[in-house]
Formats: C-alpha cells, sequence, structure tokens
C-alpha cells in the first residue's frame, strides 16, 4: 500500500488526526507497516511543512532515517512514475499529488490519503489506474 505525506508527519513531530502509523503500531488498522511504501517526493514535502512549522533540523533528519529505513521508498523520477505522473496532470492540478498518484499507479498498488482532491478524482483515478484510492478511516476499526 502507497502512502500519502500525511501519515508520515508524526514521525517529525507534526500531528495529524489520521495518524495511520500509530493506529497500524496499535493493529487497529488494517494495513501492516511492513508493507507500507511512499514517494521520495513525500520526504521533501515532510521536510518543508517542518520547516514552516519551526521544527528542529535534526529532528527531521531523524525522522527522515526512520522512513528510509522502514519503508520502501519510490523515486519520483522512476520512468512509469514519470509517465503516470504527466498522464494526471488532467485530474489534479498540484504536481506533487500527481507524482503521488503516479507512484501508486505505478507500484499497482492501492494509496491511502487525505488530500480532498485526489479523493474528489477517486472514480477517475480508479477506473484509469486500477488502484482504490482509501482514507484513513476506511483502514481503521471503531
Amino acid at each position: 500500500m502507497t502512502i500519502d505525506t500525511t501519515y508520515i508527519l508524526p514521525l517529525a513531530g507534526i500531528g495529524v488526526k489520521a495518524d495511520l502509523l500509530q493506529a497500524a503500531a496499535e493493529e487497529s488498522a488494517r494495513v501492516s507497516l511492513d508493507k507500507l511504501k511512499l514517494s521520495i517526493i513525500s520526504l521533501f514535502e515532510l521536510q518543508a511543512k517542518a520547516a514552516k512549522l519551526g521544527i528542529p533540523p535534526e529532528r527531521v533528519t531523524r525522522a527522515v532515517r526512520v522512513i528510509l529505513r522502514s519503508f520502501e521508498v519510490v523515486p519520483f523520477y522512476r520512468g512509469d512514475v514519470t509517465e503516470y505522473a504527466h498522464s494526471l496532470k488532467s485530474l489534479l492540478r498540484d504536481y506533487i499529488d500527481c507524482v503521488v498518484v503516479a507512484t501508486a499507479a505505478a507500484l499497482g498498488e492501492d494509496l491511502v490519503t487525505e488530500d480532498r482532491d485526489i479523493h474528489a478524482a477517486k472514480k477517475d483515478v480508479e477506473s484509469r489506474y486500477g488502484i482504490n484510492v482509501l482514507s484513513y478511516r476506511d483502514l481503521v476499526s471503531g
């Protein structure tokens, strides 16, 4: 399963309501931590968000190290990811969102995201790329 940037933010001390990694660790999510993948562009987004919020660089560096050790991080410059990302420009305005969705599509895996624009294009993404677009609520029980 491919995860969006939102779910790695808590690793750098950025609070989110949809803490999928915590739910997975507590076994209240229908997802296994060792099966999660993300785009390397999510590391850029994490760093940018942390800088904006004044998170100390050391904390961000530690978070990135944990991510690189714990998850499969997929390069955005892979040919298939690049092709899918370009084809998604007609559905999504934010090119980083295109890359995140393209990563899931290239891997042939479901995407879990809280992004409104991606969810608004859910039907088109699912039919075009044969993947499911899910949210935290879809994976976490009770």
